[in-house]
Order: structure tokens, then sequence, then C-alpha cells
């Protein structure tokens, strides 16, 4: 009889047990649950991923990739973690979420900055490979060549890609071979082949080896044809731009974080009249500011994202996207 009447209790659940539950594909991982991004997704979870919760290294051999071998061979890494709690908690919340259970909201009042960073590897495979195998280092996402986002830790984890800013924000590293001041752009050559009247075809170093893309037989193109020339940091620098599939895959994501997070406004670092301010905020107003910045508005030594991203495209769009967004079939 009481068998029966458990059964019956449960006789409201819709989903048979052991069904798969099948995602989209475009989720990203935020305090344990998903959220859409519009955009293809690989998560450290799902074949192809790139995981980096892992202590051994991934691309060493793999009897010599445990953490005792990793860090006899490798000087910079110094922790088995790459990547540890956010900082400013009370002690409270640091008794509650320190076995990995954050709730979102505690998450999102603690998140009020977004950093985008070029990775200086050129794809996503070889920025994983650097940070994870030989720096110790780690972000919550990657873009590469063809526009995959890869999402390699919950967006929980402090993970280590910005100094003063780690504990505050989330982190991109798209793939781009990076930006050099034009007497050291030899670099470029090796990445970039110009075409006649057309635009400019990424071409990946032999040396690098195979860089497999998700998109069967890609071929990437700088969002524009010749390289272009700014100031950052107070240097001149020429760097290609990135490609169109990594602009839409960063406004999309870009799109979600904003939503997600309330604390994170959908603009970056400007002065009075507007103008994109391309160096360093002053330590007091990189504590004060929360949204989108580059990697070289939290560290004076940093030029990334370079002088080539353009930031009214993605912020733009990105507004577009949160405040425009039409559910699939409908007008």
């Amino acid at each position: 009889m009481a068998l029966a009447l458990v059964l019956t209790g449960l006789s409201g659940c819709v989903t048979r047990p052991g069904t798969l539950a099948s995602r989209r594909g475009d989720e990203i991982v935020v305090a344990g649950q998903f959220f859409h991004t519009g955009a293809p997704v690989v998560l450290w979870m799902d074949p192809g991923g790139y995981d980096a919760y892992r202590v051994e290294r991934r691309f060493s051999p793999y009897d010599q990739a445990d953490w005792k071998d990793s860090v006899a061979a490798e000087p910079n890494l110094h922790t088995p973690n790459r990547y540890d709690l956010r900082r400013g908690l009370t002690a409270e919340e640091i008794e509650r979420v320190r076995g990995g259970g954050w709730d979102l909201p505690t998450l999102q009042k603690h998140v009020d900055q977004f950093v985008i960073h070029y990775d200086d590897a050129g794809t996503s495979r070889n920025c994983f490979k650097i940070l994870q195998d030989a720096r110790g280092l780690s972000v919550q996402f990657m873009i590469d060549l063809d526009g995959t986002i890869y999402q390699t830790l919950d967006c929980k984890e402090r993970a280590w890609h910005a100094t003063t800013s780690n504990s505050r924000s989330v982190g991109v590293e798209i793939a781009n071979i990076g930006a050099y001041p034009p007497s050291q752009s030899a670099t470029l050559a090796h990445w970039y082949q110009p075409t006649t009247n057309g635009p400019t075809r990424i071409t990946i170093p032999p040396a690098f080896g195979a860089q497999p893309e998700r998109t069967p037989n890609f071929v990437g193109y700088s969002a524009r044809p010749a390289p272009v020339v700014g100031v950052v940091q107070g240097e001149t620098l020429e760097q290609y731009d990135y490609t169109p599939q990594q602009y839409q895959a960063l406004i999309h994501l870009t799109a979600a974080l904003c939503r997600i997070f309330p604390k994170l406004k959908c603009d970056y670092p400007h002065d009075a009249q507007g103008h994109l301010i391309n160096h360093k905020l002053p330590d007091e107003e990189l504590q004060q500011y929360g949204g989108v910045l580059g990697h070289y508005h939290v560290q004076t030594n940093k030029t990334d994202p370079g002088p080539a991203f353009q930031w009214d495209y993605v912020i733009n769009h990105a507004r577009w996207l949160m405040n425009n967004y039409t559910p699939p079939g409908q007008k």
C-alpha cells in the first residue's frame, strides 16, 4: 500500500527516468545553471572541450601529464589548480560556497566586469595549451577563429587572467596572434595572407601543427583586409582584425553575460566625449567601473584586445540583441 502511494505521488513526472536530457549547444554555465547565448558553445564537459578543472597537462604525453611530472617540466606551474575562490566574500559566503555551491544571486552580487583579451596564441587550442600546460593560468571563455565559444570553467570560479580584476570578472580569450609595433610586425606576415582586391586570409604556420576548428574545412578571414594601426598604452601598434564569426560569437556572449549579471553594464570605458579610453584606467576608476573592458584597461603592461578591436560594433550589436531579441517562430 505504501509503495502504491509513493508511485501515485510520482505519477505527475512528465519525463521517463533515464531519458537523455539534451542541450541545444549554445548554453554557457553560470553557477551550475545553463543559459542560452544563441552562438555555438563547447563546454569543458563536452567532447572536444577544454577542461580547466583538470590538474594534468592537456597536451603532454599522457604518462608525463600528471602533476608530479608537470611541475618538474614547467617552472611556471606552482599549484595544481589554475583557478580559485573569488575574493571579497563575507565569512558566511565563503563557508556557503567554498565547496562549489554558488547560488546565482550571490555570484551576481560579485561579478560586474567582462574582460576581453586577444590570446596572442592564434587559436583556442594553442591558447589553452599555453594557459593550462605552461603558464598555470585560466580563463572562463575562449573564442576560436570560426566563432566557436569554448567554456573551460563555470563562471562562478575565479579564473586567473586579469590580476586585480579576477575576483569580480569573467574573461574571454579571442584567438588572434596579437598587435605589434610596426618594426616588429613580421609575425603578422606568417599568419595573414593578403589577396588581390579581397579579404585577408588567416594562415596558421606549419610549426603550430594541425589546429582543427569545430567547423569542417573552415577558412578564416580578417574582418578588414588591411592591418589596423592604432595607439594603445601610448604605443603605436599594428594588428589584423578578428574574424566576422568571432565578432558574432562575442556579441552573443556579451549580450548573455550582461543580462545574467545585472551589475555588468553593456558599455566600454570612454571619456566625457564618448571616445574609447585606450590605456589603463586609474586605480580608483577601475575600482568603480562595472562593464565590458579590455585587458589594457586593467594592466599597464597589456595591449589586448588591440587597436583593431571594434568596440562600438560589439557593444551596439550586443545592446540591440539584449533589447530586440524575438523568440524563434515569432515576428
